[in-house]
Formats: C-alpha cells, sequence, structure tokens
C-alpha cells in the first residue's frame, strides 16, 4: 500500500471510531457529519469521499463494534471448551462484561439504537444481534434458563455485565468506585457470573 493509500485507510479508520463514538452519545439523528468530522480532526468532505451517506457511516460504526465482539469470541471460545456448562456459562458471562469494559460505548450504541423502530434496527438485530443471541443462548447460557425465560436472561445480561461502564461517571461521583481500574472489572465480571448463573 503506498503512502497516500495508507493515509486514506488511516483517515477512514478515525471517521469510523469518531462515528462510534458520536452515535453512541447522541443517537443517529441527534449526530452530525460536521460532529463526527471534528472528532475524528478531518474535513468533512472526507465523510462523504469515504461514505454515501450518514446512515452508510453508521453501519461501518456497527459492523466496527460488532466486529470487535465477533473477534473477541473468537479469540476466547477455546478457553471454554472442556469446561463444564455450568463453569463455561460463568466463563462466558465474565468474558461479556470484560468486553463492556473495554467497549462501553457498544451499550450506548445500542441503546440510542434500540429506541427507534425502524429499517436500522431491524438491520442491526439481524445482521448483528440475533446471531450473537442465538449463540450465547446455545451452548454457553443455554441450558442454564427455559426457553421462556431467554429474552429476560438477555437483558439482564447485558444491563448487568455493561451499565457499570457506560456511566462510569455516575458510578465514580455516586459510590467513589471506578469501574474501570482492572480489579473492579474482575470483581463485577465475578459478581455478575455468579450472579447469573449460582
Amino acid at each position: 500500500m503506498n503512502k497516500r493509500a495508507q493515509q486514506r485507510e488511516e483517515t477512514r479508520e478515525r471517521i469510523v471510531e469518531a462515528a462510534i463514538e458520536c452515535f453512541a452519545e447522541c443517537g443517529f439523528r441527534a449526530a452530525s457529519t460536521r460532529q463526527i468530522a471534528t472528532r475524528a480532526g478531518a474535513n468533512q468532505g472526507l465523510i462523504t469521499y469515504h461514505f454515501k451517506s450518514k446512515d452508510e457511516l453508521w453501519r461501518a460504526a456497527a459492523n466496527r463494534l460488532f466486529g470487535y465482539l465477533q473477534r473477541m469470541v473468537e479469540e476466547r471460545e477455546p478457553l471454554l471448551e472442556g469446561l463444564p456448562p455450568r463453569e463455561q456459562a460463568r466463563e462466558a458471562v465474565r468474558l461479556f462484561v470484560r468486553f463492556a469494559a473495554a467497549h462501553p460505548e457498544l451499550f450506548r450504541f445500542m441503546l440510542e439504537a434500540g429506541k427507534n423502530d425502524d429499517e436500522r434496527l431491524h438491520w442491526l438485530v439481524d445482521t448483528h444481534l440475533r446471531p450473537v443471541f442465538e449463540k450465547l443462548h446455545g451452548p454457553g447460557l443455554g441450558p442454564i434458563v427455559d426457553d421462556d425465560l431467554r429474552a429476560h436472561l438477555q437483558y439482564v445480561l447485558v444491563g448487568a455485565g455493561s451499565l457499570i461502564f457506560a456511566n462510569a461517571p455516575e458510578v465514580r461521583r455516586l459510590t467513589g468506585l471506578d469501574p474501570t481500574k482492572p480489579d473492579a472489572i474482575e470483581a463485577h465480571a465475578d459478581f455478575v457470573a455468579k450472579l447469573l448463573v449460582p
């Protein structure tokens, strides 16, 4: 890759990362391409150079976030093999909590996207959420709850595992705990794992 192509790719990467932050903070409707360009340190015209529309940029941001989750699952899956079912489920919960700590923007992004029953949400559910949900509730947490409780488990896991990191400034102000510190992350991962898989 020549230097110019590398610079284009680096700019595109910065724009996608900035878009993740802006969409997570403001949602699709309120986030502007001007805000995203400013956060990326790029000219606004570069957004239209790399992406045909704000919607295409939003989808690139969603793909990036779920790509991070998919890579984590693929890297960690071998660690679950051979464990007894309950310990496998606990470790799956711990892995999710650690991911939520590393990427609190995923919870914020989904909270904003999940408010609107629109085409973007339908695409997001069909493309990313449903495969994750089906995988999670298969061999991982599948044996832990009855089929009619899987929806409840999904949202208890997401809320319990993610909110403390997504609202880290509030947590620090209210409790004095810094949830972003490694020991706090591990304590939370163990707590949620034992709570959901007694």
